[in-house]
């Protein structure tokens, strides 16, 4: 494996999404989604208790959980060392799909558009959704299917794949964020070309 260009394209792939957050395009996709995200991992915690809850608490009482779920991705009334997963989690998911949209929209521009980034990012989403939970409790939704299926040692199991499977969701997160990092630098420094050639054009 080349390193040197492996790290250059991390490089590169920086600039790209950098340059990308200067694009209206870009935030249509990363505000919703890193909102969003960001919930539901946060009423995800301790499996579908809150979701549970809500069915029994009323409009009102709902609406204060999910004020909680939102306020929660900002640290409120969160113990740091399960905040920081979480907010960093929804911040690879917002910057994806927000990478994701603007490419997009640029490739629908050039009558290229194609659906397998969104794809990646679905199942990216199910990998993290799936190992959402308490890193310090070790409750996570694969609590209860392996209750089910083991009488003991359920929760310890679960806390081990849990963690497995967040890790493989990041891996995945962060090596698209590389590819379409890169791919959005090619065009917006192609872009740019363009445009200075144009002008150059029309001065002739």
């Amino acid at each position: 494996m080349n390193w040197r260009k492996w790290l250059d394209d991390f490089v590169l792939a920086g600039k790209g999404i950098l340059m990308a957050t200067k694009e209206k395009r870009f935030w249509y996709g990363f505000i919703p989604t890193f909102i969003f995200f960001g919930m539901l991992i946060n009423l995800l915690a301790g499996g579908f208790s809150k979701f549970e809850l809500m069915g029994t608490v009323g409009f009102g009482g709902s609406m204060k959980i999910l004020l909680d779920a939102f306020l929660g991705i900002f640290g409120v009334n969160q113990i740091f060392t399960e905040w920081l997963p979480t907010f960093l989690l929804a911040l690879l998911q917002g910057i994806l799909v927000g990478l994701i949209v603007f490419l997009w929209q640029k490739k629908k521009q050039a009558g290229d558009a194609n659906s397998a980034n969104v794809e990646k990012a679905g199942i990216i989403t199910g990998l993290v959704a799936l190992g959402a939970g308490c890193p310090t409790c070790g409750t996570t939704l694969l609590t209860p299917l392996l209750g089910a299926i083991f009488s003991t040692g359920s929760l310890a199991i679960a806390g081990v794949i849990s963690t497995v499977v967040t890790i493989l969701a990041v891996v995945i997160a962060i090596l698209s964020l590389k590819r379409l990092g890169v791919e959005a630098y090619v065009i917006i420094v192609n872009e740019k070309y363009l445009a200075r050639k144009n002008e150059k054009t029309k001065d002739r």
